[in-house]
């Protein structure tokens, strides 16, 4: 007679051992082994061996607690039955905790999935090593009782992701914008220390950096400042100098405000590249230059001026560890286009110019076009938060005149709102499900997209009683909201204030398998409008549900998209195009691999950004071409006429071993099979001799990445 273990081993059943649970579980109870549990644990034990004499086949281990659970309920100890019914609990979930295993791994870099989680974290550093094993344990949490048990299936298949789980545990939000002009025009608090209004622009500079570095440790996210908050600072340089050398020339006296704004932009460049947050990485941070953010005059000028600085410094670029000069990933930059810096007779062309020459040498700035956006966001005008995630119109004005810090608020509200996090679902998952069928596919489609709607409501109710003491910085002292200490930031979870998402990735495959074409020939792009149309409804029924702002978001899915690819393989086989790639292809994008010329991409995918309206963002590969502006400058003046929020790919690299600074390239190596980087010069491929820069999903990367992404980069067809 014969039961079988949980890990599958056959041995010989023993009456004893069940005897002795019962007893354990009595005198847990008791303190002591009475004469009736001797009787009930043999009376108990003797049943389970009477049903292993019986079965046909060996008694699994959860068969035989399961037997003895239902023997103590029948008897009139039901105390000692709950007992029992606990530490079978205690002990299952300790079973399933595999977070030693993990942590070991982690440590060791033992767990390809950890190392090459984020392509801008060193999985070597402690600092990084730090943040993974706090987000083990977190994640751990998350499959075992945070989430509902379908949502974290759902999740382990890969159907749908709850985004950065590693964080879940904590009371963080996602992406934001940041209110550095309040923070700075009317004070600020860091680390306990009151920091006044600074008197120069560099001084402002230096403060914004700390602001940034303590807003990072205090979310998982991206964020995003404006060079117009910090461009009044330098009219108080002026005065500063003025009073300081009474008897300079207004000449002089513009020369050393000039080396001051060089100063202050140095500063954040090299600032925020070498700092380390306490989730060890530099901080995800986007600076905002738009021209006619501020009045014209004087202070555009200004204005005008530091985005001058801060353009030539980012192409004249950082210098890597053999002291040559490379691009950094941070700070992200956005250039906004609009009417007086878009047309060579135009104020401000000379500043399209430099930012054309940035983007040939530095794959930055980024691009936003005014004159689409004014017409997507009712007039509006603002920035996105960290790389692409876009608040709502504001709605929320009216409703938080005390979290504004104004007294009289005038415009729209975006700076200082937020997002709550992000679920995204797997759209070729549901088309494979549906076999291909319409009909079905709409069916499993609802189904699963109110499952994303409550994971994400799990996701706003982790934030809700959050107190501001957790992050002083961001909702006591202006980063997002002057609330008092010991307030909750529950109001600014609800009418509009802040954001919350739904992602999707894989419109291209999921259009493939319904529609057996690429959602670029007519017949898929009315398919897949459809299904964009279907997620933006769902979010504008959940929003007046419960005004909570639900907006959809073309997920940057940058390792994601490999657990999503493997998903599929792994339930449906290789299905062409579909599933028959390490990776999908990201949001409503053009798959890498198909053959699209620059200016059709963007005029189809504007369409599709539209209909994202939380979170998107466009791309064109190029190749290196840094003597041929005029191309660059016709491709912004396209962008501007006709796309939202665009950006050009090119390749930025360099081999320390030979100094080699064309395109490092991605082979096979032939012994593990897998993608490899290696010079084509020298034929290096240690990833730490080489700095390799790439756009993956709008940040630029430079840890490398997981296959997945790394077979999307390989496979980038040009589009110019």
């Amino acid at each position: 007679m014969n039961i079988q273990k949980r890990d599958g081993r056959i041995v010989r059943f023993d009456k004893m051992r069940i005897v002795d649970a019962v007893l354990k579980a009595f005198k847990s109870m008791d303190g002591e082994i009475t004469d009736y549990a001797l009787i009930k644990a043999g009376n108990i034990a003797d049943y389970i061996e009477e049903r292993a004499e019986e079965s046909e086949k060996p008694l699994a281990i959860d068969e035989i607690q399961t037997y003895v659970q239902n023997g103590l309920m029948s008897t009139k100890r039901k105390d000692v039955a709950e007992a029992y019914i606990k530490y079978r609990y205690d002990r299952d979930n300790a079973r399933e905790n595999t977070i030693d295993k993990i942590v070991q791994e982690i440590t060791h870099h033992a767990n390809e999935e950890w190392d090459e989680e984020n392509s801008n974290k060193n999985a070597q550093l402690n600092t990084t090593i730090r943040d993974y094993v706090a987000g083990a344990v977190s994640k751990d949490q998350f499959k075992r009782y945070l989430f509902p048990k379908d949502v974290v299936e759902a999740h382990e298949k890969g159907i749908i992701h709850v985004h950065d789980t590693d964080y879940v545990i904590q009371s963080m939000h996602n992406c934001d914008l940041i209110n550095l002009e309040d923070m700075l025009q009317n004070g600020t608090v860091i680390s306990g220390t009151y920091i006044d209004k600074p008197t120069t622009f560099s001084t402002a500079c230096t403060i914004a950096t700390q602001i940034i570095a303590q807003v990072a440790s205090s979310q998982y996210g991206g964020q995003s400042v404006s060079l117009a908050h910090l461009s009044p600072f330098i009219e108080e340089t002026r005065k500063t100098l003025k009073k300081k050398h009474p008897s300079f020339t207004e000449e002089q006296i513009e020369e050393l405000t000039k080396d001051d704004i060089a100063d202050g932009i140095q500063t954040i460049q090299y600032q925020v590249v070498t700092l380390l947050t306490t989730n060890g990485q530099a901080p995800f941070i986007t600076i905002y230059m738009n021209i006619n953010e501020v009045p014209e005059g004087k202070e555009q000028n200004d204005l005008a001026l530091a985005i001058e600085e801060m353009l030539k410094q980012r192409i004249k670029g950082v210098k890597n560890e053999k002291g040559v000069y490379i691009a950094p990933a941070f700070p992200k930059l956005i250039y906004a286009l609009d009417n007086n810096n878009i047309t060579e007779n135009s104020k401000y062309w000379y500043l399209t110019k430099i930012a054309a020459e940035c983007s040939a040498k530095r794959m930055v700035p980024d691009y936003i076009s005014n004159k689409v956006m004014r017409e997507q966001k009712s007039g509006d005008i603002y920035t996105c938060m960290g790389c692409r995630s876009f608040l709502t119109v504001d709605r929320c004005t009216e409703n938080y005149a005390k979290a504004l810090n104004y007294n009289k608020y005038k415009g729209h509200k975006y700076y200082g709102r937020f997002n709550q996090g992000v679920v995204s679902i797997n759209l070729p998952y549901i088309a494979c499900l549906s076999n291909g069928n319409e009909d079905k596919f709409w069916t499993i489609f609802e189904d699963y997209l109110e499952l994303c709607h409550r994971a994400l409501a799990c996701r706003h109710k982790m934030l809700r009683g959050t107190s501001t003491n957790v992050a002083p910085i961001l909702w006591q002292y202006g980063a997002l909201a002057r609330l008092e200490k010991d307030e909750t930031i529950d109001e600014l979870l609800f009418h509009g204030y802040s954001t919350i998402s739904l992602g999707y990735i894989g419109l291209y495959e999921c259009t493939m398998r319904m529609k057996n074409c690429s959602h670029t020939d007519p017949n898929g792009k009315d398919f897949a409008k459809k299904v964009m149309q279907k997620m933006n409804d769902k979010c504008k029924e959940w929003r007046e549900a419960e005004d909570i702002d639900y907006s959809l978001y073309g997920t940057p899915a940058e390792s994601l998209t490999y657990k999503f690819a493997q998903a599929l393989k792994d339930k449906f086989g290789e299905i062409k195009d579909v599933s028959d790639h390490k990776y999908i292809t990201n949001s409503f994008h053009v798959c890498v691999r198909e053959e699209i010329d620059a200016f059709s991409k963007l005029k189809f995918e504007s369409e599709f950004q539209e209909l994202s309206p939380g979170g998107q963002i466009s791309y064109v590969e190029i190749p290196p071409i840094k003597q041929n502006m005029d191309a660059i400058l016709t491709l912004l003046q396209f962008i501007y006429n006709n796309i939202m929020y665009a950006e050009i790919n090119t390749k930025l690299d360099y081999c320390q071993e030979c100094g080699y600074d064309g395109e490092i390239e991605i082979i096979t190596d032939p012994k593990t099979q897998k993608y490899i980087w290696r010079c084509p010069n020298c034929g290096n491929t240690n990833k730490n001799t080489m700095n390799v820069t790439r756009r993956t999903c709008g940040y630029l990367g430079q840890n490398y990445w997981n296959q997945g992404r790394t077979e999307e980069i390989k496979e980038r067809v040009l589009h110019l």
